[in-house]
């Protein structure tokens, strides 16, 4: 067993596990809405576009963060083409290659590709709703947070600041509009949110280093999207709101310096993964 302990030490073995068995079990018993082709595309393009990227920028090549990326996009994104998916494998790893500042991709390549596509294409693409059922849902909390947890990322504060954050918030207009508190519960039960929350904002690349400014950046994503949604009625909020704002991370990096994450093996300096 000690001779698997250095794989299973790093989260992202967790997270393709994860995410894999989730798309497995759409595919093949509940319809999360996530189609064979489409799926298979948006992986495919991830990994080529790596590909491609890391030998013009000659770095070695890591295939996991970008099946990571694949396999988020075929569980979130919905297109009426088959292209549409291929086109947001690109966008997503090119993103992690082109728009870098200080050694460190501005957003996260998923939910970047994600609002591009969004406002490019609006009539054409669509977040999926999540649905996943209530025995499915909280299945995927307990999975995703133990893999933050015992992974080596160590996000999961940010994703509980995030969560807690977005959950008060939702209720607190409950109360104050006299809803049931059934509605808040049924907004949180999303899939679609779980995938945002522990492989999106907590996404140790493109968050804050430090612990107070991860709270800070949590707490801002989720007031935000909360304006955006209810406000602006703007469906695709959160993930709005997490782009729009991800730019301010490299500021509460500078007031607030901590250790830069790096995955084990690759340099702190000009990581792409």
């Amino acid at each position: 067993m000690r001779r698997f302990a250095p794989f299973w030490s790093d989260a992202r073995h967790y997270q393709i596990a994860a995410l894999a068995i989730l798309l497995t079990f759409n595919l093949g018993w509940l319809d999360f809405g996530a189609r064979p082709l489409n799926s298979a595309v948006a992986i495919a393009a991830a990994l080529a576009a790596q590909i491609v990227c890391s030998r013009l920028a000659g770095i070695p090549l890591d295939l996991r963060s970008p099946l990571i990326t694949g396999l988020s996009l075929s569980l979130l994104l919905r297109a009426d083409d088959v292209w549409i998916h291929a086109l947001a494998g690109v966008i997503a790893i090119g993103s992690k290659f082109v728009l870098r500042l200080d050694g460190k991709h501005i957003w996260n390549p998923a939910g970047f590709a994600i609002v591009v596509l969004l406002f490019a294409v609006p009539s054409h693409v669509w977040i999926s709703p999540g649905s996943w059922g209530s025995a499915v849902w909280f299945s995927a909390l307990l999975v995703f947070f133990a893999i933050l947890v015992l992974g080596a990322a160590h996000r999961s504060d940010i994703a509980i600041f995030f969560l807690g954050t977005h959950a008060a918030l939702l209720l607190a207009r409950a109360i104050w509009l006299g809803d049931p508190l059934a509605i808040p519960l049924h907004q949180l039960q999303s899939g679609s949110l779980l995938i945002f929350t522990f492989f999106m904002i907590s996404d140790p690349r493109t968050s804050p280093d430090s612990r107070l400014g991860r709270f800070i950046f949590a707490a801002s994503v989720a007031l935000a999207a909360h304006y955006m949604a209810f406000f602006m009625q703007m469906r695709p909020a959160l993930y709005v709101a997490l782009i729009a704002l991800a730019p301010f991370v490299l500021l509460i990096d500078r007031i607030l310096p901590a250790e830069r994450f790096a995955w084990r093996g690759h340099k702190l300096q000009g990581a792409t993964q």
